[in-house]
């Protein structure tokens, strides 16, 4: 497998613009709604009104909303709407993850629907901007104890259940909720739904108030007998216990390279603020040089961007074999992994060397570290997808290696 590590040049004018809206629109006013908690950047409407725009004219657009596998006859290497979405996300997340996770129609809900949704079901939910309903109080990361349920009635499926931690829950259109068709089947009988905004029974309960990423609303949402079209079920009704939930999980493939380029995003931020206050301090980092030969600080900071530079490489692997239509759920697990925890680490460490300027508002570097902790947690933590690539690598099934 060969990868290119250039910027493929088809993407250069997407990835550059979205660091001049990182840059010009997300970064000033990125502290203004971090203090203000739950309101919404209503600068972000004009901004999304031009993404539909370039998306309308056939050029990608930053976030989770393009993300989807597509068949295609070419043998060679090839970089798509994957590729384009990670690229591009990493760069708005140099300016504010929170801004991204905001975003009108471009929910981590609508990369569900184009990761399992079929041609009429994309098309129809194309507009709409979903937010993905999956944790519940009784479980985190374990998504196959989900204990929402769907009943089929005649043409609706009737859902009950509590979902907790939706990103974008209260201000978005629809959420793709995941419910069991028939626990007493496990896993297998677990399937993605698209829910409607207004659909009796739903009710978005509260916002959570917290640490990091203050911009986007997380909602709790409660479903009472809430009846949905049938043909709201993403991908097949079929119980097939060979593939366990393998439709939905398939999400998760496409998602967590999509976070852990928030990951790098936003450490890269924290990076070259660092970078920045070193030069201005007077302390020069050679790239050139044997790291224990230079200041102290330079050679932490030359540390932390080796690991940063590995997150990256992981991701780019994971994206790529998703644009080439090559199975990535290990790949996918171990760039989540590695961008989660080192995105912690160096937003952290860069506050500690910055010192006072660092722990202070008068920078960004102390948002970026709250903000960086999420990217850890969501889409299935630290924890589970160690877990994850240690069952792939021993060829063990969830039920040998817990």
């Amino acid at each position: 497998m060969t990868i290119n590590l250039e910027v493929p040049k088809k993407f250069a004018l997407i990835v550059n613009q979205a660091r001049q809206v990182s840059q010009e629109i997300f970064r000033p006013i990125s502290r203004k709604y971090d203090q203000s908690e739950h309101e919404y950047p209503k600068e972000l409407d004009m901004l999304a009104s031009l993404i539909d725009g370039m998306n309308a004219s056939g050029e990608a657009s930053t976030g989770a909303r393009g993300v989807r596998r597509e068949a295609s006859g070419d043998t060679g290497n090839r970089n798509g709407t994957n590729m384009s979405g990670v690229l591009s996300i990493i760069e708005a997340c140099w300016g504010d993850v929170a801004m991204v996770l905001s975003m009108p129609r471009q929910g981590l809900g609508n990369a569900a629907i184009a990761s399992v949704a079929n041609d009429e079901q994309h098309a129809r939910f194309d507009k709409t901007w979903a937010a993905m309903a999956i944790t519940e109080p009784s479980f985190g990361s374990d998504s196959a104890a989900v204990q929402t349920t769907a009943v089929l009635d005649g043409d609706h499926y009737v859902l009950n259940g509590e979902k907790i931690f939706v990103t974008a829950g209260g201000r978005c259109d629809s959420v793709v909720v995941w419910a069991s068709l028939d626990r007493s089947k496990g896993r297998a009988a677990i399937k993605s739904f698209v829910v409607e905004k207004g659909t009796p029974g739903m009710q978005v309960e509260r916002l959570e108030h917290k640490l990091g990423i203050r911009a986007s609303d997380t909602a709790t949402i409660r479903f009472t007998d809430c009846r949905v079209p049938r043909e709201n079920l993403l991908g097949s009704a079929e119980i097939e216990a060979d593939q366990g939930f393998a439709g939905v999980m398939q999400t998760f493939d496409n998602t967590r390279p999509l976070v852990a380029g928030m990951a790098v995003g936003c450490a890269r931020a924290a990076l070259d603020e660092l970078h920045d206050l070193l030069a201005d301090a007077g302390v020069p980092i050679d790239y050139d040089q044997p790291v224990f030969t230079q200041h102290a600080a330079a050679a932490e900071f030359l540390k932390l961007e080796a690991d940063w530079e590995a997150a990256y490489l992981l991701t780019l692997q994971a994206t790529w074999m998703a644009d080439n239509n090559k199975p990535n759920s290990l790949q996918a697990s171990m760039a989540k992994a590695k961008a989660g925890r080192v995105g912690v680490e160096i937003t952290l460490r860069c506050v500690e060397l910055a010192g006072a300027y660092g722990y202070g508002e008068g920078a960004l570097l102390e948002k970026w570290a709250r903000d960086s902790k999420i990217l850890d947690i969501f889409e299935g933590t630290q924890q589970i997808q160690q877990l994850i690539v240690a069952r792939r690598l021993l060829n063990k099934s969830s039920t040998e290696l817990k």
